[in-house]
């Protein structure tokens, strides 16, 4: 069963990695034809700068060829909740990000979704989400895993209230890290294969599955998404794959390893959130800019330094996330 579960998972890898590099290249002409290209901020660095008007919205792309693969490569996946649930995560999220994005290349403005709207569509998401899983996950619970303790704590009316933090956050996380090029997509790559690992653990193939072609299809998209640039995921791509990864702690019963696995997009968060405190209430920034990648971008690092270090980072976190499972 497992030699025929790691043919299905590789084979799936690499359609999807094949996939999104072919299709790519036609979708860049496209959106460079309706003109969706990134609008930087006035206040950003300016050495990116030269990136206004490099196509945006290329989640899309990764977003619908994952779908495709997974449904087309297993016609049973039609059947499956996990699947079901983990595209509706994906999709929702991604549409969220879709009408961001869409307004501000429209706008040819940084204003897209007014905070509130925004938040509110990812809070639909989340509550809409959580209802489904609990109707149709066989044995759902709201039980959590403590790593290394080999025990479990029913956190009862708690439980709904940390899955619509893990997807409002999570969400928000990757939308806040996907500054550099490849950074977010490098990342993701590495925080969703740990998850592919506890899915195979607990035998749930067709979730390792469908997070492996995910990883495909961001392998695919990392050939056009590194520094230089020819494309960005947009918050279609990054709202997606936020959703994408707390749609997976919750179904392979990880949620509190996706605190350490997503370690990197939780520390850009928590920079941004120190800096506006401490601006607030002090007047004065701890970091030169947030999130903290940027902070290190005007140290004197080069893109790429702070991209291939913060990668290297989140591999470190992910390698103790699937040692925490394990044990």
């Amino acid at each position: 069963m497992f030699s025929t579960a790691f043919f299905q998972i590789l084979i799936a890898f690499i359609v999807a990695f094949a996939f999104v590099v072919v299709v790519m290249p036609k979708s860049i002409r496209y959106l460079k034809k309706l003109k969706f290209g990134q609008v930087e901020r006035e206040e950003g660095l300016d050495s990116h700068k030269a990136k206004g008007g490099t196509p945006t919205m290329g989640g899309i792309v990764f977003i619908i060829c994952s779908v495709l693969v997974v449904y087309i490569l297993n016609i049973s996946y039609f059947k499956n909740p996990y699947v079901h649930l983990l595209t509706f995560a994906f999709v929702g999220f991604g549409l969220v990000g879709f009408i961001d994005d869409y307004l501000i290349v429209v706008r040819k403005t940084n204003e897209g979704l007014k905070p509130l709207y925004k938040y509110a569509l990812q809070s639909a998401v989340a509550i809409v989400f959580y209802i489904l899983a609990m109707k149709f996950i066989p044995d759902f619970d709201t039980a959590i895993s403590i790593p290394l303790l080999h025990m479990e704590i029913d956190l009862g009316w708690f439980y709904p209230i940390l899955v619509y933090f893990m997807f409002t956050a999570g969400s928000n996380a990757v939308n806040l890290t996907d500054g550099l090029d490849g950074l977010a997509t490098g990342l993701s790559m590495i925080a969703i294969s740990a998850f592919v690992i506890f899915a195979i653990m607990t035998k749930n193939y067709p979730v390792a599955v469908y997070a492996m072609v995910v990883v495909g299809a961001l392998l695919g998209f990392m050939y056009y998404n590194y520094h230089p640039a020819r494309i960005f995921m947009g918050d279609t791509g990054s709202l997606a794959l936020g959703g994408f990864l707390a749609a997976l702690a919750v179904l392979t019963k990880q949620e509190l390893l996706l605190i350490l696995i997503a370690g990197v997009f939780l520390m850009e968060t928590l920079s941004v959130i120190i800096q506006v405190v401490s601006f607030k209430t002090r007047g004065k920034r701890v970091f030169k800019m947030a999130p903290i990648h940027h902070h290190f971008e005007m140290l004197g690092w080069s893109e790429q330094q702070v991209v291939i270090s913060f990668w290297f980072l989140g591999f470190i976190c992910g390698i103790i996330g699937i040692v925490l499972g394990v044990m």
